[in-house]
């Protein structure tokens, strides 16, 4: 049995092979492709994992809009409905071979719940 999500380094673990999947996925690079070129992955990792350190742990690490960031990559690279759905299948199948339990299943859904906003905002 897999433990579940415990620690900011357990999330962190998650963001970075579900970065690998979307970087290897030639749909979902083109999103990442500035972050890449100027060298800035990791720095993005630490970034969303705080933001799900956030959510999962109710600390105060992510200080900025994810909204807006997304609205903004939004204007320069479209998102449509099959990006929605690519990331949401990674994030889930990432977080299911790693880790199982209450912060787990929370993961997965606070993600699912914000896909779907993201895709309202978006008027997908």
């Amino acid at each position: 049995m897999a433990s579940d999500i415990a620690n900011v380094q357990d999330i962190h673990t998650i963001i970075t092979q579900f970065y690998e999947k979307l970087l290897n996925d030639a749909a979902m690079r083109p999103f990442f492709e500035a972050i890449v070129q100027q060298n800035h992955l990791e720095h993005h990792i630490d970034i969303i994992t705080h933001f799900w350190h956030d959510i999962l742990f109710d600390t105060h690490l992510y200080h900025e809009n994810v909204m807006q960031k997304h609205l903004q990559q939004n204007a320069l690279h479209p998102f449509e409905k099959v990006h929605f759905e690519r990331w949401t299948s990674y994030f889930t199948t990432t977080i299911d071979a790693l880790f199982e339990g209450e912060q787990a299943t929370k993961m997965k859904q606070r993600a699912l719940s914000i896909a779907t906003v993201m895709q309202l905002k978006m008027h997908h």
